[in-house]
């Protein structure tokens, strides 16, 4: 399935190298857009945020974790001085073009560096969803509120190309939850949401999908009411819902069945911690939608199949759902997990259990 069109370079970066000095807040949103825009990206940074480490682990950008040399700048067709330090970008720039190379500056954003006429100012918590990491999938009042941020604190699965929509000065906070990597505990981003929102300013807090749908949203909701903060609510598109579609998944059909149940796969069956009755889920006749289940994949397959349902049912597991590397995994339910593995599937992934897995629009279920 084609993805939605996102924000995109106007330049014809596609599948051409692009050199990114800077791994602060300055150059996520230019790794984020340049990656949207097919281009072949590497960082150049001593130290790098979270997110940008992350996409650099998982092989979908390159980071050399050193200062600027000769041989980068030979490399690459485009330079994008971002190392936030005007100094630092000048001279990036003097040394791209003594190399005949074309360099860009990284500062600020593509908006006016005042608020827009009759934005709100101050004192309040914007709880935006982003949707499901295409930036063309975050609504326009996501965007708006992006544009009028003071501070906007980010997870790694939000839509990381807006943050070059934000004004010159915005304060960007990376408050990623990276598997087996580094991650921020809840409780320091509630106290970040508060404290910023407390000294006067609007705090947009970027999540991917929706914030209320495994996002722990009404958590950071209720912190801020707690310390007496304004919270406004911006509802994202669910990736449970719109990466399957876009691999050709319809949750739902006339002729199938007659609703799909979403889930959370992060513990395992029979974990103290688990909440679930796999067995009340296997006999619903829902499609099953699991969340942050890639690693305990094959045991909800297993208990499923103990509950009554058919080891033969499909299912798919879609990963990366909505950015360029999206990829699917089809299997029966008693195969998805071994399957899922092999095809070295990392999260972020959804599996869609259900005869809806196999859809072929042009057959019938």
């Amino acid at each position: 399935m084609k993805r939605t069109a996102g924000l995109r370079v106007e330049l014809p970066v596609a599948g051409r190298d692009v050199l990114v000095v800077g791994g602060g807040p300055e150059a996520l949103g230019k790794v984020a857009v340049l990656r949207g825009s097919d281009a072949e990206v590497t960082v150049v940074a001593d130290t790098a945020m979270a997110s940008i480490a992350d996409l650099a682990d998982r092989g979908l950008i390159r980071w050399h974790r050193r200062e600027l040399t000769t041989a980068d700048l030979d490399a690459c067709w485009l330079v994008i001085a971002a190392t936030g330090d005007p100094v630092a970008d000048a001279e990036v720039g003097r040394r791209a073009a003594d190399r005949r190379r074309f360099c860009l500056p990284g500062s600020g954003g593509v908006v006016a560096q005042e608020p827009p006429a009759g934005a709100r100012l101050g004192g309040r918590v914007v709880l935006v969803g982003g949707g499901p990491g295409d930036p063309g999938l975050i609504t326009v009042a996501g965007l708006t509120a992006i544009r009028e941020a003071d501070v906007v604190v980010h997870d790694r699965l939000a839509p990381l190309a807006v943050l070059d929509e934000v004004r010159s000065g915005t304060q960007i906070i990376d408050v990623s939850k990276i598997p087996g990597g580094a991650t921020t505990p809840q409780e320091e981003i509630n106290r970040l949401l508060v404290a910023h929102a407390a000294a006067g300013k609007t705090v947009v807090r970027l999540k991917g999908g929706d914030n209320f749908v495994f996002g722990r949203g009404g958590e950071e909701w209720q912190a801020c009411a707690v310390a007496g903060i304004e919270v406004q609510i911006v509802p994202g598109v669910s990736s449970a819902v719109a990466v399957p579609a876009l691999a050709g998944i319809p949750l739902t059909h006339r002729t199938a069945n007659q609703g799909f149940t979403i889930i959370t796969g992060h513990v395992p069956p029979g974990d103290p911690r688990s909440m679930l009755d796999y067995r009340a889920l296997a006999r619903s006749r829902t499609a099953l939608v699991i969340m942050m289940g890639v690693a305990n994949l094959a045991a909800i397959a297993a208990e499923l199949i103990a509950g009554g349902m058919d080891p033969q049912t499909p299912a798919a597991t879609v990963a990366d759902g909505t950015m360029p590397g999206q990829r699917s995994v089809r299997a029966p339910l008693v195969d998805i997990g071994s399957a899922t593995v092999a095809a070295g599937i990392r999260p972020p992934a959804i599996t869609v259990i259900g005869s809806v897995a196999a859809f072929d629009p042009k057959k019938d279920l």
